[in-house]
């Protein structure tokens, strides 16, 4: 610290009243109150040299205070700005944070409603893509059943194109059948004319030529043997058939229901029938061409009457020879058995 003059006058003063009161004292005691005067002139010198550089330093450090008082104020200043900034900015910062809570809050919100409707989309989504695929497998069963159906139909066209090709065969196998027949029929009528008046006629029954002839033109009642006459027109059917080729030729015998007189040439009325039969076989084949094996002999009886009635004018139609001319089947039947 700095000693100020006034101090230091009475210091001075003081000094030199000591030294009038102690001057009676002895020159020992003077030289130790010198030496103490010296030294204390030395401190007091000292202590100015430290006065003076602590008033120095005191300058300095008040310079130093003011720079860090200026310093302060700018930094107080600067402080009030910064918070004023603060203040703002977390002002700022809560109404963004608020702001964000509310976006937040909203988001889930809507992302929840986003997830339900998501979901919701997504079930019906797989619900369609298993319709879609149950229909996918039922259209490929459909179009397998389809095409299966085609095939089938494909078949089923072609076999009716060959049914159809066998039919228009048939047919025309069937009418130049009917044809013939016809032909033959007429031919035969034309030939047995004359004998049509004893109990001949010639018809068409299920395709097929029947001469038929009474007894009364062929045989006596309970003969096997063939008259003249009736000879003479089953000549006559031999020469005009025996050049007709794909025919067969059936003679059917047939008698009325009464029992025939046991003898020995037959035993019954079917004996009998199938012998008036064979004895019409023989003039047939002894007179013509024809093969024997186009030709059968059959005798039916009493079993197939034209007319079930028991007066004598039905069993007189009953006794009757049939001649049954059938054209050859063979190829029908092969028409018929062809796949």
């Amino acid at each position: 610290m700095r000693i100020s003059n006034d101090r230091y006058g009475i210091f001075i003063t003081g000094l030199l009243i000591l030294f009038l009161s102690f001057s009676c004292v002895s020159t020992t005691k003077y030289h130790e109150l010198e030496d103490r005067d010296n030294k204390i002139i030395e401190d007091r010198d000292r202590l100015l040299e430290q006065n003076e550089k602590f008033s120095v330093e005191n300058a300095e450090m008040k310079a130093k205070l003011k720079s860090f008082e200026e310093e302060v104020n700018i930094l107080s200043n600067e402080s009030d700005e910064a918070k004023k900034t603060y203040d703002k900015l977390s002002e700022e910062f809560n109404d963004l944070n608020k702001r964000y809570e509310n976006l937040q809050r909203t988001q889930d919100a809507v992302l929840s409603g986003h997830t339900r409707e998501t979901q919701r989309l997504l079930t019906e989504l797989q619900k369609a893509q298993e319709d879609l695929q149950q229909k996918e497998n039922r259209l490929k069963a459909l179009e397998q059943d389809f095409n299966e159906r085609v095939e089938e139909a494909r078949k089923l066209q072609s076999q009716l194109d060959e049914k159809n090709q066998r039919l228009i065969e048939l047919e025309r196998i069937l009418n130049a059948q009917d044809s013939l027949m016809r032909a033959l029929k007429n031919t035969i009528s034309d030939a047995l004319f004359g004998f049509q008046k004893d109990g001949l006629t010639v018809t068409i029954r299920n395709g097929n030529v029947y001469v038929s002839m009474e007894e009364k033109l062929l045989f006596k009642t309970g003969s096997i043997d063939v008259d003249p006459k009736g000879a003479s027109a089953l000549k006559k059917l031999a020469q005009t058939i025996q050049d007709i080729p794909d025919i067969y030729i059936t003679i059917e015998g047939h008698t009325d229901d009464v029992p025939v007189v046991v003898n020995p040439s037959y035993r019954d009325n079917w004996d009998l029938s199938v012998k008036r039969a064979t004895s019409i076989v023989r003039i047939l084949l002894d007179n013509s061409s024809i093969d024997p094996e186009r030709i059968i002999a059959s005798g039916r009886g009493e079993y197939l009457p034209v007319d079930k009635g028991k007066t004598p004018e039905a069993r007189q139609k009953n006794r009757r020879t049939e001649i049954i001319i059938t054209p050859n089947l063979d190829e029908l039947y092969r028409l018929l058995e062809s796949k």
